[in-house]
């Protein structure tokens, strides 16, 4: 009887080898061409610098299955320069990265739809990062596909005009692990939808509100946030401080604010507001309404 031949295994001088090119290769993230260089030196060269890349920004979105074909293991994934992004191109994506990616730019790719957006959430589990700032096509059946990223950290939806409350509410109630949420000009957004976030989304550090059609109604739930430390409220004219008691109430854990273009929130809301803020570090006035001298007192209590 012929004795089985061993598996074969891999030779542990070649995974020390690999690791050693893995190094040099994290002292040319700099500059894109040096990895380009180095893996047209040999077809060894080759295959290592495809394994070792972890973030991949593809110019045309006709090459994406042979590209995404050819880099297994990224896990940051910007199209922003693939202006035309079909349901087609996020299948592949969904596909080729099920396991492995956690972030992905759309900022200013165009032509999917909610299918894709839903496609890739039933995939890709890890995805912590999504921006669709700019897709301005995008409606609320788009932010209920964008709910199903149950494990979402980072999402921006800038200029997505066509997103309600509705879509809005969707996001709070699915992706309650948010950090960061940009709306900014995000018209169909109102009091409503920011206050679903607030209230649902309780980890949020990060939340820019700007040139939304909102009052100063929403104000008490973001200011019940425990660990909010950046707030924009750029350009939020439906913002006063008729009612100066929900700017006394502020927002100890706040770091940054920017107020800049609020110019219905005078000196009186102000000094309510960063009174209570013990914490601010940063604070933005640009545009506003004027500083008086009296004003300036209440920063003698931030170190």
């Amino acid at each position: 009887m012929k004795k089985q031949k061993s598996p074969a295994t891999q030779n542990p001088f070649d995974v020390l080898s690999e690791e050693l090119v893995f190094s040099i290769l994290d002292h040319l993230d700099s500059n894109p061409l040096d990895k380009k260089s180095f893996s047209l030196v040999c077809k060894s060269f080759y295959s290592i610098e495809a394994k070792h890349r972890r973030t991949l920004k593809p110019l045309r979105s006709e090459h994406l299955p042979s590209v995404l074909n050819r880099y297994p293991f990224v896990t940051h994934l910007n199209l922003s320069l693939c202006r035309r992004v079909t349901d087609g191109s996020l299948a592949f994506v969904a596909d080729a990265y099920k396991a492995t990616l956690q972030r992905i730019d759309l900022s200013q790719s165009k032509f999917f739809s909610s299918n894709g957006l839903l496609n890739l959430a039933m995939n890709c589990k890890n995805l912590v990062e999504l921006d669709l700032s700019n897709a301005t096509e995008l409606r609320d059946a788009a932010a209920s596909a964008v709910a199903q990223f149950s494990n979402l950290e980072k999402l921006w939806v800038g200029r997505c005009k066509l997103i309600t409350d509705m879509g809005i509410g969707c996001i709070a109630v699915g992706c309650k692990k948010l950090r960061l949420i940009c709306l900014k000009w995000c018209v169909g957004v109102g009091d409503l939808g920011v206050e679903l976030i607030a209230i649902k989304c309780e980890e949020l550090r990060s939340l820019d509100l700007s040139y939304l059609p909102i009052t100063d109604k929403c104000l008490p739930s973001i200011f019940k946030l425990q660990y909010l430390e950046d707030l924009v409220l750029e350009g939020c004219f439906g913002i006063d401080d008729d009612n100066t008691d929900v700017f006394k109430q502020g927002c100890r854990t706040l770091k940054k604010l920017d107020i800049s273009g609020c110019q219905n929130i005078t000196h009186i809301g102000l000094s309510a507001l960063i009174s209570s803020s013990g914490c601010l570090e940063q604070l933005n006035l640009a545009d506003g309404s004027p500083v008086i001298f009296c004003f300036l007192y209440n920063f003698q209590h931030f170190r």
